[in-house]
């Protein structure tokens, strides 16, 4: 008993050295992204590049063409464009050069970024297998160990786009920083010492119900990032149709990333994806609350604030689906459900009375 006691001790000691090593690792790559984006942004060869893909409609860049020399005379061929269109009547816009704007030395340090961030992943996610282990249960039963779980699935989420061989580079540098910022909090506010459960969550449902909250929130999360940034997007895509003039920083940052038609489309899709889930975790939730505290509903706080969230992605698809509130109107709502995602996640646990309260600080 004694022995076992000192072997979980040592294993839980063992994950906070993973999760402490993990940080040190994320800041790397975080300065690695940090260096893709501004000697992308300084290159000679970036800025060339980042014309070439520029909006002709906005004016600020004339049509290129390629000269090819053909038995003593010249033949002009058109640059071809890549367009991306979002529906019928918006703007045709192409995706930037993504953040190492086109260099092969922005491109350089871009990779190194993402090899830093996948091994800081590879050693986050030993830390989370190493705390279940010391505590001989699902690694999910406060807060500090949602939070690194959270984190974790974050990160293998992007890495499974990036191996997938999606273009989504362009979200490494939020996501590390909110990686960073997650576990800065779960390590100096939210830790408590590895313990055994409460009654009620002692269940194969924890398993179930925990888990899916976990990746939804995870894509949930991504989701939310290609939104702002669509925001954003959408924003200097107007200027320059209308003839604006952009700040330096604006040009250097926006026009790298996708066009606003296609972060729009990457958020519709990953929350549309994910929303089904959603739905089960909720249904999953009330199951286990009928065999824990036997009843299925009970307008909990806990309970309250997953069905206002379900609510809010719900008005977004729908928002989506109709004439008028697609575009700027319907990533105004996809935020604000996210933003009842993390109300329902801090909020409830922390500040709110709540039979879900088990933050445990």
């Amino acid at each position: 008993m004694i022995l076992a006691a000192a072997t979980n001790e040592s294993l839980a000691q063992m994950s906070d050295y993973l999760i402490y090593s993990s940080m040190a690792v994320y800041t790397l790559a975080f300065l690695a992204h940090i260096a893709e984006w501004v000697f992308g942004s300084r290159s000679k060869v970036g800025r060339t590049a980042a014309a070439l893909t520029r909006n002709d409609a906005g004016g600020s860049a004339p049509a290129v063409t390629v000269q090819v020399k053909q038995d003593g005379g010249t033949a002009v061929l058109d640059k071809p464009r890549v367009v991306t269109r979002s529906s019928a009547g918006a703007r045709d816009v192409p995706d930037g050069p993504g953040a190492a704007g086109g260099t092969a030395q922005g491109d350089l340090y871009g990779r190194i970024a993402v090899s830093l961030t996948a091994l800081a992943f590879l050693i986050e996610a030993a830390g989370v297998v190493t705390r279940a282990f010391s505590v001989q249960r699902a690694p999910w039963g406060n807060m500090y160990e949602f939070s690194t779980t959270f984190s974790t699935v974050a990160v293998g989420a992007y890495l499974g786009f990036l191996v997938a061989r999606k273009n989504v580079r362009w979200i490494g540098l939020p996501l590390v920083t909110t990686v960073l910022l997650d576990l800065g909090m779960a390590t100096t506010w939210l830790k408590t010492p590895s313990d055994q459960l409460v009654p009620a969550l002692d269940s194969y449902w924890l398993w179930i119900h925990v888990s899916t909250a976990i990746f939804c929130g995870a894509v949930f999360y991504l989701g939310a990032v290609a939104t702002l940034l669509y925001l954003f997007r959408d924003s200097y895509e107007n200027k320059l149709a209308t003839g604006g003039n952009p700040g330096s920083f604006a040009r250097s940052v926006l026009e790298r990333l996708p066009s606003a038609a296609s972060l729009d489309k990457f958020s519709y899709r990953v929350n549309a994806a994910v929303f089904p889930l959603w739905t089960f975790t909720i249904i999953a939730g009330a199951i286990w609350a009928g065999d824990a505290w036997g009843r299925y509903w009970g307008w909990d706080a806990k309970e309250v604030w997953s069905f206002i969230t379900w609510v809010g992605y719900a008005a977004y698809l729908h928002a989506r689906a109709t004439a008028g509130w697609k575009g700027r109107k319907a990533a105004y709502i996809a935020l604000i459900a996210f933003g009842c995602f993390l109300f329902n996640y801090y909020g409830v646990n922390i500040f709110v009375n709540s039979k879900h309260s088990y933050a445990g600080v």
